[in-house]
């Protein structure tokens, strides 16, 4: 039997440095300091550990830096990334649907630490959301997949078609489209259709702009904006017209609901410019008066371990 193959991707570990801190115009808080060089550490920690981890395993395994990930991810049996949620987007990017991937949270948030700092600053650390491991069980997960004992949930994308054209990356989190300028005025309009038939009447927004997201990405910006949670096996998306400017009574009830699974959402465009933001601000796409931009969830899933309040 041949062996796995793994690829391990890797969040930079960015040393703040002390080093800085004689460059710096304004003293920095000591705590603070403290807080962001042991974030460092921790980070730093957690990935000798899983690849001392994998050194003792029946696996062939390759480790690359996140940002060197240039091409789709083909080859390999399981992509394990280490970081946080942004570190398991980013590989989402270059992932289809056959390999899983399984996150591990580098640097958990420590409920006694952001207690103890509250008074100065937020000392939340990483969320890991989709994140199925840390470093403390990462073995005994690891072993669960490698054995067959583990099955990847099946996770909704956002595909993006502009003017016909399929955007090459697929959302895992959210798509937000709206002026460059984030203080402009967005200017567009959408219905949502199936098969061509109309589901909802046109809406005409100015605001600042449009979101959507799946029901991975539904507790990220989109809850933090007045959102709902979904469950995260959902096949719908979740739209939302960002602080629409006086919406008329009939159409206000449709500034924020679902795009069913089987439906696609179509939008014109009508600044002079705008972009399409993928999964942060990192990928986007740029738009122009007159585009047409459809949005739905027929893309290919991404297959996920999850921790188990999410996967049960």
């Amino acid at each position: 039997m041949s062996r796995r193959r793994l690829l391990l991707l890797l969040k930079p570990f960015n040393v703040y440095p002390s080093r800085y801190k004689d460059e710096l115009s304004r003293p920095i808080n000591p705590q603070i300091l403290g807080y962001l060089e042991n974030r460092c550490k921790v980070h730093k920690d957690a990935i000798n550990i899983c690849q001392d981890i994998l050194q003792r395993k029946s696996v062939d395994w390759k480790p690359i830096l996140r940002n060197d990930l240039v091409q789709p991810i083909h080859n390999v049996d399981l992509v394990v990334t280490v970081g946080g949620d942004g570190t398991l987007l980013q590989a989402s990017h270059f992932m289809d649907d056959s390999i899983p991937v399984l996150g591990v949270n580098s640097d958990p948030t420590q409920v006694e630490e952001v207690e103890e700092f509250s008074d100065e600053f937020d000392a939340r650390r990483s969320t890991g959301y989709l994140c199925a491991a840390t470093v403390k069980n990462f073995e005994q997960v690891l072993d669960e997949i490698l054995g067959g004992h583990k099955t990847p949930a099946k996770l909704s994308r956002i595909s993006v078609c502009v003017n016909s054209h399929l955007l090459p990356t697929y959302a895992l989190n959210d798509i937000l489209i709206a002026h460059p300028c984030p203080a402009a005025v967005s200017r567009f309009s959408f219905r949502i259709k199936r098969d061509d038939q109309e589901c909802t009447p046109l809406v005409n927004c100015r605001s600042s702009g449009l979101r959507v997201s799946s029901a991975a990405g539904s507790t990220a910006a989109m809850l933090s904006a007045g959102g709902f949670p979904m469950p995260v096996a959902s096949q719908k998306l979740q739209y939302m017209v960002r602080e629409p400017i006086l919406p008329k009574a009939i159409t206000s009830n449709l500034m924020h609901g679902l795009i069913g699974s089987e439906q696609s959402m179509h939008t014109v465009w009508y600044n002079k410019e705008g972009v399409i933001y993928i999964d942060g601000s990192h990928i986007f796409h740029s738009i122009r008066h007159g585009d047409n931009i459809e949005i739905s969830s027929k893309a290919p899933v991404l297959k996920a371990f999850l921790p188990p309040h999410l996967s049960s």
